[in-house]
């Protein structure tokens, strides 16, 4: 191999590091690590913009419980959605997969930073 055809290649820390931070961008304010630290990662930057749809639609979830009752009943499902798409992002990240979340990914791939 060559030079240039090795500096193609991601150096394999490098991955790693992207998937861990590309993780832990699913866990709430969390999401704007990836988003800020690691720019040049398409791959953490993807997640992390998943991470922030989630963090805004949970926000949204918990201003809706002024709500009587509704909101509360909406608060508790739209939680439990939400903690299973942190789950299922968090893992698919971690095995370095561009996953893209049901329902909720095409308003992340519309975010442009």
């Amino acid at each position: 191999m060559n030079q240039k055809e090795t500096d193609d290649i991601p150096p394999q820390q490098d991955m790693q590091e992207d998937r861990l931070i590309a993780a832990i961008g699913y866990l709430g304010i969390l999401c704007l690590l990836p988003l800020l630290l690691k720019k040049d990662s398409a791959f953490a930057q993807h997640h992390g913009k998943q991470g922030l749809v989630i963090l805004i639609v949970w926000l949204a979830l918990w201003v809706g419980m002024i709500v009587p009752i509704l909101g509360q009943i909406v608060w508790t499902l739209g939680s439990i959605a939400l903690i299973i798409l942190i789950i299922l992002g968090m893992v698919n990240a971690l095995q370095g997969k561009m996953w893209n979340m049901p329902i909720l990914g095409k308003y992340a791939k519309q975010i442009k930073l």
